[in-house]
């Protein structure tokens, strides 16, 4: 697989919830800044990323910057399409055998 953050960043901004969980590990893990749990597996993931897909026609992410570092993608992001206000989030991307093991998103 080619690099599987910037693929999930094309997937997401087309909408393709299918293309877009081929880039993560069965057992991705999502979490907050505080290391809450928000999602686990590639089901859970699938069925919100769907829906948010389907309710966000305009949704779009902007990579600000990216820094990586061994098995650490982090990239600053700017999201719009998701209400009125566009939100500014540092993702860190964790990968495992060519794949998104885990995320944590702070914001």
């Amino acid at each position: 697989m080619r690099d599987p953050v910037e693929a999930q960043l094309e997937a997401y901004n087309a909408r393709d919830v299918e293309r877009f969980v081929l880039c993560f590990t069965d057992d991705v893990v999502v979490e907050d800044a505080k290391g809450t749990l928000l999602l686990a597996g590639r089901d859970a993931f699938r069925a919100s990323y769907a829906a948010m897909f389907e309710a966000s026609p305009a949704l779009h992410c902007r990579v600000v910057s990216r820094m990586r570092a061994g098995a650490f993608v982090v990239d600053e992001e700017r999201v719009t399409g998701r209400g009125e206000a566009e939100l500014h989030v540092i993702v860190v991307y964790t990968l495992r055998d060519d794949r998104i093991a885990h995320v944590r998103v702070l914001r």
